[in-house]
């Protein structure tokens, strides 16, 4: 107890005698104040503004009531705006830019909406003459928040900043800080490149500026500015760690921090060297963890910027608090990932430190991930689990490059475009002088017999039908992506779903940002309010999207047609100025996905999972047999399975559904389509689709439910990465325990897991005759939901099959109905009409990959 007590005091005592760090000049500036500003728990004073604005029409707007406008800090009681079309500029002397190669400045730039007409500001921010544009059409939280730069220094020894509102809107600025970075803080030592990051390219990033995006004390509190030379915030890990209880300790010193010269605290603060996350490799064991495991962080990023930047520069902070001599020869190393590729290979203290609590760090450049999150990763290297790998601070800091800026990587680029646009352009020749010859050809021929039945998937399609600007909605009479053989006409849309373009700014406020709930293939997905109070998500097209009006119509096809307790429903559409809009029923948790890894969402019990994989079999089921025509999903996946109130489950993303066979038909031709990790085997290699392919998408969907991890992780070892490959191994062998999420450790019966595991397996077979369908699928899945409820003792093999043998009293037998008769009808809402609005509350899919 006692020295449970000691330590914070040690560590704040620690704290108090790190001296601070005296930068060459330094400007503090408090926006729009008359009088200096004082912050208390650094001994810092901001000035006023007024001396370094070049644009003095820029007013002043100054607080009344800091209590009713939440102002946290007095520094935040007034702020420098300007509204309209005025723009205005900071000018600040750069002194030493000249006599230091490779100077780097800190600039953080602090916003807090201290006035209603603030909250709905919009603007931009550009440093060093427009060099750098940092913000483009930034809308600051109405909670505050503090942006970090680091820009390299003026060659002309003038910095400048500019604040441009974006038109009719307002920019304003509380606070400013800009004072010259440490020169052992950037660029002192080599970047390791990650993945397929070029070398070339990272050897110009000290040319280009970066902004902080995550700054994170591993395995400790929330240290403040109070306590950092450099006045920066570390927070907590927590939020972000993927793992779970068990597989992870906490460490921590009360020693002495140990700085070689390379590094110093002003790299990073005593107090986050001074505690460490680590690998609970005694744990692992008791939890009867396979072989080598993991602790991973998981970092959703922000969009790339205008110039399409998505680089990132990631810097990991270690401090081993035992002597390097203790690892030595030893195999308890660890290696580190990067956005899903590898860091370094067996990081061992000795390679870096030289005695007992020696700071370091190493920095990695890496690419964002395809999916929007970057994971940081380290995991032990062999199968002896002795020690284990440590972390003690994490920072990542994405690249700003300049504007109009060129790099060789950017260079190649230009090169290599032009090289294809030639090339297509002899091909696009090429092809219009056959299609002629074909055309002369034709005519002197009769006309073939009809080919099988071939899906025509066109990459020219346009982007809308809707050409004129008067509002009208678009319809097209000769192409279908909804039929096999494209001659049977779209119909026209039923009024009642359609929703106008006013309206749907009105419910999401104009496409504010604060609405924005995901971003997937399509486009953007945002929360809003209809007039009549519907809540509704938006999914909104881009136009830079792989998706297009293809999988526009054919959503609104198969959604308008049917309705299903257990399918997502759309309120509506909109096709105006060419805009591709779809309005959903709202679906208050979100994807499945976001419930099983990757987010601090709480873990859902083994029951709550059963039911969501059979409400997601009967929304399939019913699209197979419930409808006049058979529809094939083709996207089915744990993003595409969403959770409403009561986590019922709904399936969603119908921009891939295809009509199935017609009778006598054994299945449909056409291009293959569909996520990776999820794509039915038999299909990519024959390219003919049947209702078994999205069975076999399902049974990923089911290990991925059982196991909780991505289906396709490229961090793992080679037999782990394919989800389906690896848990088909050890479900063979027999080994469940090895798979199973340990977060329901305990709650599973038996049986109900032996079963659900064995269905899942035969989803997986690798031909679509051996896979059982959807309603065989339900049925086992019903099945596994009452052994988990009776707890019925049964032998191994009375749960293999199918069941025919005599139930216990207790044991109520789910119903079936077979999978050639009609849908279930208490699963649907008769209320509905095939062109009706649902009077439900609304939503859409959050994230379809660009797997497809």
């Amino acid at each position: 107890m006692a020295t449970a007590l000691l330590l914070p005091i040690l560590l704040l005592l620690h704290s108090t005698a790190i001296a601070a760090f005296s930068p060459s000049f330094s400007y503090f500036l408090a926006c729009g104040s008359p009088s200096n500003v004082t912050i208390p728990s650094d001994s810092r004073t901001f000035v006023p503004d007024a001396p370094f604005l070049s644009s003095p029409a820029a007013a002043a707007a100054t607080i009344t009531n800091s209590t009713s406008n939440k102002a946290s800090s007095p520094l935040y009681a007034a702020a420098r705006a300007s509204a309209g079309s005025s723009r205005f500029t900071y000018r600040f002397a750069d002194t030493d830019s000249a006599s230091t190669p490779n100077a780097v400045r800190v600039l953080r730039l602090h916003f807090f909406p201290l006035a209603v007409n603030l909250t709905s500001a919009r603007f931009s921010v550009s440093v060093r003459d427009d060099a750098y544009t940092v913000l483009t059409s930034f809308s600051p939280p109405t909670a505050g928040v503090v942006k970090e730069y680091f820009v390299p220094a003026s060659t002309s020894g003038e910095f400048v900043i500019t604040f441009t509102p974006d038109a009719g809107s307002t920019a304003f600025v509380s606070a400013i800080e800009l004072f010259p970075a440490p020169p052992e803080l950037l660029w002192k030592f080599s970047v390791t490149p990650v993945g397929a990051m070029d070398s070339d390219v990272i050897s110009l990033w000290q040319q280009e500026a970066l902004e902080t995006v995550y700054r994170l004390n591993v395995g400790g509190s929330k240290v403040t500015s109070a306590s950092d030379t450099l006045w920066r915030t570390w927070i907590p890990d927590d939020p972000f760690l993927f793992n779970g209880n068990g597989l992870w300790v906490l460490n921590s010193t009360t020693a002495r921090i140990v700085y070689d010269g390379r590094f110093t605290r002003d790299v990073a603060p005593d107090s986050v060297y001074s505690t460490q996350r680590g690998m609970n490799m005694t744990g692992a064991i008791t939890n009867a963890v396979p072989g080598p495991f993991n602790l991973t962080w998981t970092f959703r990023l922000p969009a790339p910027d205008q110039s399409g930047s998505d680089d990132y520069l990631v810097r990991l902070h270690w401090c081993v608090y035992t002597a390097p001599s203790s690892v030595a020869d030893s195999d308890a190393v660890f290696n580190v990932y990067v956005a899903q590729g590898i860091g370094t290979r067996n990081v061992l203290s000795k390679h870096q430190a030289t005695q007992p609590n020696e700071a370091f760090y190493l920095d990695y450049a890496a690419t964002a991930p395809t999916d929007g999150n970057l994971t940081v990763t380290i995991g032990t290297t062999t199968n002896r689990q002795s020690e284990g790998g440590i972390l003690n601070g994490l920072e990542i800091m994405k690249l700003r490059r300049r504007v109009n800026s060129s790099s060789p990587g950017s260079r190649k680029k230009k090169i290599l475009i032009v090289t294809l646009s030639t090339a297509l352009g002899v091909a696009v020749l090429a092809c219009v002088m056959l299609c002629f010859y074909a055309v002369l050809r034709r005519r002197r021929q009769p006309l073939p017999r009809p080919a099988p039945e071939q899906e025509k998937e066109s990459t020219q399609l346009p982007w809308s039908q809707h050409t004129t600007q008067d509002g009208s909605s678009w319809v097209n009479d000769t192409s279908n992506m909804m039929t096999t053989s494209g001659s049977r006409a779209l119909h026209r849309m039923s009024m009642q779903l359609n929703i106008s373009l006013a309206e749907i700014r009105d419910a999401t406020d104009g496409f504010h940002e604060r609405n924005l709930i995901g971003v997937g293939g399509f486009g953007n997905v945002y929360r809003g309010a209809l007039r009549d109070g519907t809540l509704v998500a938006v999914k909104r097209a881009n136009r830079a999207s792989k998706q297009g009006l293809p999988e526009f119509q054919t959503e609104i096809e198969v959604l308008s047609r049917i309705r299903h307790r257990h399918l997502v429903s759309l309120i509506g559409y909109c096709n105006e100025h060419s805009e591709m809009i779809l309005v959903y029923e709202y679906m208050e948790k979100g994807t499945l996905r976001s419930h099983l890894y990757g987010s601090d969402e709480p873990p859902l019990s083994w029951k709550q999972r059963l039911e969501i994989c059979i409400g997601a079999a009967r929304g399939l089921h019913y699209l197979h047999t419930g409808y006049s025509e058979n529809i094939i999903h083709r996207d089915v996946k744990s993003t595409n399975i969403l959770l409403g109130d009561g986590y019922i489950a709904k399936v969603a993303d119908f921009g891939l559904s295809r009509i199935g066979p017609s009778f006598g038909q054994t299945h449909v031709s056409t291009a293959v389509k569909g996520s990776f990790g999820y794509l039915d085997p038999e299909y990519f290699k024959t390219q003919q689709l049947t209702d078994r392919s999205d069975v076999y998408s399902f049974g990923v969907v089911l290990f991925e439910v059982l196991c909780a991890r991505p289906v396709i992780d490229q961090s793992l070892d080679r037999d782990q990465i394919n989800l389906a490959e690896w848990a088909v191994n050890l479900q063979q062998k027999g080994e469940l325990g090895k798979i199973t999420d340990p977060r329901i450790a305990g709650q599973v019966n038996d049986n109900s897991l032996r079963k659900f595991a064995e269905t899942a397996e035969k989803c997986l077979a690798d031909y679509g005759m051996e896979r059982p369908s959807m309603g065989d699928v339900l049925w086992n899945l019903e099945y596994c939901l009452q052994l988990q409820e009776t707890h019925v003792n049964r032998d191994a093999f009375e749960d293999s099959g199918a069941v025919a043998t005599q139930f216990p009293a207790d044991v109520v037998v789910p119903r079936w109905v077979p999978s050639s008769n009609s849908f279930l009808m208490d699963d649907v809402d008769e209320s509905l009409t095939d062109t009706g609005i649902v009077n439900s509350k609304a939503f859409s899919q959050l994230s379809s990959g660009d797997g497809r």
